[in-house]
């Protein structure tokens, strides 16, 4: 026998139903989509095999956290999936406190059983370490950053003290260890969906369909062309303000800002500074800006004459002009530089007086070293890079002004590979136009890996070691106060300006570009882009 509905209570389902069809459509109408228009795409969605920033935005900042984070807009460590660690008294043993309650991200493929815990830190390190785990060749066995930051031999075990806890031990002292673990490679991914897809044969999903802590669950990719994200109302940190986030990649750098300026485009990186100088005062472009955590230098090989006398490197401070480059190579985003470690990151010595540009005493300086009419070439790369935008303009600049104090310089034009296999070929005359950028805000790392005696011939390219600086900066890792830290630093640093194995140029502002309706970007000194914070105006 059928069920008869009487006239009232069809009424009532009816506008039921249109209300819930308004809620839908205004929730259509209001879905807040945000996007950014990278350079290129990512390698992949697990960062730690891979070593682009375009990977990094598109996977670990997006789709992971790690036990650490940076501050927003800085280069101090905050708790992130850790609450809170302790280090032992001998700086050997820290103990990670995990935060309790964060979910996996569910998708289409994988459903979590249980929340984030302990297992999850120790597979996702030990997979970079120990040959013996299933994961350690699925990239084919290439951790660069884990390898490069050398954790290898930093690490002697990541060890579960019970879910909420991790200890991690060292076999030295290690202070740049909590840096290290803010750093992409160290995401933290899940052991339960990798041991799935182990079981099934499918190991390479854990690249390409990933599952993450993060604020962003992975929604769709079209390689060369689109990433999409849609918010993961599961977030620890909260629910992301936007609903949708989209990636259209656009490699071209005009490009890029020309469909900021149409609205296709909310957020893009690296805006070509001339064109960007040349806006009208009501555009709806905004422009944010801060300092970079990275150094341009010119390297001199110190093993080779007349470049062994700190003498002659100190004339090349005098005779280049810093801020005429800073004008017309950085637009004025940048700021001349007087030390390896920009004012961005801590330990910077602000009081160590700048080698001002004065060719008159550039010129005695050569004469009194014996090194007067001296000849050099100078390798540049023959693409822009991160801390350099034009590096041949860039060079064209410098051999005018060493030309300007009796110095024949030649530009030689190479491309990136080759201009690194030659910088560490300690039997070079030539000086090689370079840089670097920070990937964890640590001053220790570009005095030990560009600097430091250990890496002669590989990536110090000035061959310079002094072990005096070297015993410095060796005792500065092993401390755990940061205080003691940047004091060590800072007569490093001293140290360096002194002996000028490079001639430091410029530290380039970190610059993107946004639309007018963004709220609540930050600009990374690192060069990252989190978007989890960020909201989107009403139109």
């Amino acid at each position: 026998m059928g069920t008869r509905m009487t006239t009232g209570r069809k009424s009532s389902v009816l506008a039921a139903g249109l209300a819930l069809l308004a809620v839908g459509l205004a929730s259509a109408v209001e879905a807040k989509t945000l996007t950014f228009c990278p350079q290129g795409s990512p390698e992949g969605f697990d960062p730690a095999p891979f070593t682009l920033g375009t990977t990094f935005d598109a996977s670990s900042q997006a789709i992971y956290d790690r036990l650490v984070t940076f501050k927003p807009g800085t280069t101090e460590i905050a708790p992130g999936l850790a609450t809170s660690w302790d280090v032992s008294s001998n700086g050997l043993e820290y103990t990670f406190h995990l935060r309790p309650g964060v979910k996996f991200q569910t998708t289409a493929g994988f459903a979590p059983t249980r929340d984030f815990n302990a297992d999850d830190v120790v597979f996702s390190l030990e997979r970079q370490w120990d040959p013996d785990n299933p994961y350690f060749d699925y990239a084919g066995g290439l951790w660069p950053t884990f390898n490069g930051m050398a954790m290898p031999t930093m690490l002697r075990s990541v060890k579960k003290q019970d879910d909420q806890t991790v200890v991690i031990t060292l076999n030295r002292p290690a202070a740049s260890l909590l840096a290290n673990l803010a750093m992409d490679f160290a995401s933290i991914l899940s052991a339960e969906y990798a041991a799935t897809l182990l079981d099934a044969g499918e190991r390479e999903k854990l690249s390409t369909e990933p599952v993450g802590t993060g604020p962003f669950v992975l929604d769709g990719y079209e390689e060369g062309i689109s990433v999409r994200y849609a918010a993961n109302p599961d977030y620890w940190g909260g629910r992301p303000a936007i609903d949708d986030l989209v990636f259209e990649i656009t490699p071209d750098a005009g490009v890029r800002l020309a469909k900021l300026e149409a609205g296709d485009c909310d957020v893009i990186p690296d805006p070509p500074l001339a064109d960007i100088a040349a806006l009208p005062d009501d555009s709806p472009i905004a422009i944010a800006e801060v300092p970079g955590a990275n150094v341009v230098y010119l390297a001199f090989n110190t093993l080779r004459a007349p470049f062994d006398q700190a003498a002659v490197r100190r004339a090349f401070a005098k005779a280049i002009d810093k801020q005429a480059i800073v004008d017309a190579v950085f637009q004025g985003a940048a700021i001349p530089a007087t030390t390896p470690i920009p004012a961005s990151v801590w330990g910077h010595a602000a009081a160590l007086a700048g080698n001002g540009h004065d060719p008159e005493a550039a010129r005695a300086m050569l004469a009194e070293a014996g090194a007067a009419g001296l000849s050099l070439t100078i390798m540049v790369p023959n693409m822009g890079l991160s801390f350099n935008p034009d590096a041949e303009l860039m060079a064209g600049m410098i051999a005018a002004d060493l030309d300007a104090v009796g110095i024949k310089a030649t530009v030689v034009t190479e491309t990136l590979d080759a201009v690194l296999e030659d910088a560490g070929n300690p039997e070079r005359d030539a000086a090689v136009l370079f840089g670097w950028a920070s990937d964890n805000g640590d001053p220790g790392t570009v005095f030990s890996i560009l600097l430091g005696c250990d890496a002669v011939g590989i990536t110090n390219m000035a061959n310079w070691c002094v072990p005096r600086f070297d015993t410095l900066i060796r005792d500065a890792e092993a401390q755990s106060s940061r205080e003691a830290r940047a004091a060590a630093y800072k007569q490093a640093q001293a140290i360096f300006v002194d002996e000028a194995p490079w001639t430091v140029l410029a530290h380039g502002m970190e610059v993107v570009g946004l639309s007018d309706r963004v709220k609540g970007f930050v600009v990374d000194p690192l060069g990252r882009f989190n978007f989890s914070p960020v909201d989107i105006a009403e139109e």
